[in-house]
């Protein structure tokens, strides 16, 4: 009997040395958790290039680097952004503007208006080490409540390939923790403190969480947050095929159609006009009126594989780059240029 209660008393002091072990690595891992407030500009697309509206969103992200400039958050959060502030846990309160964004892993990384040298950064941990079955905890903002914990494990592994580049892989961890509204863009940790993953969305018939969440990894994460490339011009574009083209009177055989440009983005400085008449072609919602993107510097975009060749073209250039983009507007073909700082 004597036996007995020791082997209790002996589980019941890991479990609670386990439960504050957790309490412990939350605490220290959340001055590190931001909470994101954006404002949002769109076009109402009832035929007046003038008719905007704002909304406001929110979102979650964490600090990174030694800089403690930078903050890794979902790209979803803030890809239409005209005004980004970041608050701390201490309410310290910043501008930030997108540096670097990637849809397709629903990544983007900003940069602070200054550093902020009081409060310390999230390390980032190796993702390909993680196993189905570890446990991570999430911190963020669900429904606007700020700095919020849940708990869950790695429930899955999942690769998506990007459908304009079939080489180039998306991990993304599917995970039970609790995810709701507002967790986007938060990180995603593992028992060491160490940041895994950004959260991104979850798959849901309720319009709540039900258990699957999704989270694009660390090691994804960090090729963003290092990589050149990847700038953020502000646009929303969509590729049309020659059929398309034809339709639209386009004088090549495919282009991006501009469907909308983000205030203050380096497409609006540069001249880039956005839709404003949302139309329905085949089962899409189309925001139409706006620019048709012929070329980029030296890439004619006429073909799906020249498409595929601008992505990885975007990826390499350097600061100080000067573009030009060829556009159809109007009738008529015209120049655009922008250099990248």
């Amino acid at each position: 009997m004597k036996k007995l209660i020791l082997i209790l008393l002996l589980v019941s002091t890991l479990f609670v040395a386990k439960s504050q072990n957790l309490a412990d690595l939350a605490d220290r891992a959340d001055s590190s958790v931001v909470q994101i407030e954006v404002v949002e500009k769109r076009n109402l697309g009832i035929g007046d290039p003038k008719q905007f509206e704002k909304e406001e969103g929110l979102g979650s992200g964490v600090l990174v680097g030694e800089k403690r400039i930078y903050i890794l958050t979902a790209a979803h959060v803030v890809q239409d952004a005209v005004k980004i502030k970041v608050v701390f846990t201490d309410g310290t309160s910043l501008g930030a503007t997108i540096r670097r964004i990637d849809r397709a892993s629903d990544v983007a990384v900003l940069q602070l208006n200054r550093p902020i040298t009081h409060l310390p950064a999230a390390k980032l941990g190796d993702s390909d080490k993680m196993r189905i079955g570890d446990d991570v905890f999430i911190i963020g903002s669900p429904l606007g409540i700020s700095h919020s914990v849940s708990k869950g494990i790695i429930s899955g592994k999942h690769t998506e390939f990007n459908e304009t580049n079939k080489d180039r892989a998306m991990e993304f961890f599917q995970t039970d923790a609790s995810i709701n509204k507002g967790n986007s863009g938060g990180p995603m940790f593992n028992m060491q403190g160490e940041v895994v993953g950004i959260i991104s969305s979850i798959l849901s018939f309720s319009g709540g969480f039900e258990g699957l969440g999704f989270a694009a990894t660390s090691s994804i994460a960090k090729e963003i947050l290092t990589q050149k490339g990847r700038i953020w011009f502000g646009t929303d574009v969509i590729p049309l095929s020659a059929e398309m083209c034809k339709l639209f009177n386009v004088p090549q055989e495919g282009a991006l159609l501009v469907q909308s440009v983000t205030e203050n983005s380096p497409a609006y400085f540069m001249g880039l006009k956005g839709g404003y008449l949302y139309m329905s072609i085949g089962d899409n919602k189309v925001l139409l009126g706006g620019d048709f993107i012929l070329k980029f510097d030296d890439i004619y975009l006429n073909s799906r594989e020249n498409i595929e060749k601008l992505w990885d073209y975007l990826n390499e250039v350097e600061d100080g780059h000067k573009y030009t983009i060829t556009v159809f507007r109007g009738g008529e073909v015209k120049e655009l240029t922008w250099r990248l700082r």
